[in-house]
């Protein structure tokens, strides 16, 4: 037989890079593993955000026009009001939905 086809032994590179390896994936899994799934959550839930502030103007926007153009002819400050009062709806039915937090002693 020659040398090639006899098992060799794991010579002391062989080990160090294993265990290097291996101290690689640990760091990997236990430190930047969360850090990258916060970092992806806040990324996500930016973008979720700033579209849905989008969403919402767009369709204030929207209602005010279609309030001005087709209910309240000549009379903007009407669709100011009904929008305002459904705003003022809404961060009242808002409110009474919260929950107090907690104070720490």
């Amino acid at each position: 037989m020659t040398e090639a086809s006899e098992p060799r032994e794991s010579d002391l590179v062989d080990r160090l890079l294993a265990a290097f390896d291996h101290l690689l994936d640990v760091v990997h899994d236990r430190v930047l593993r969360p850090i990258i799934m916060v970092a992806r959550v806040l990324a996500y839930g930016f973008i979720i955000v700033l579209a849905t502030l989008v969403l919402v103007v767009v369709l204030v926007i929207g209602v005010m026009r279609l309030l001005n153009i087709y209910a309240f002819h000549g009379r903007e400050w009407l669709s100011y009001a009904v929008v305002g009062a459904a705003s003022t709806l809404a961060g009242l039915i808002i409110w009474r939905r919260r929950r107090p937090l907690k104070i720490r002693k």
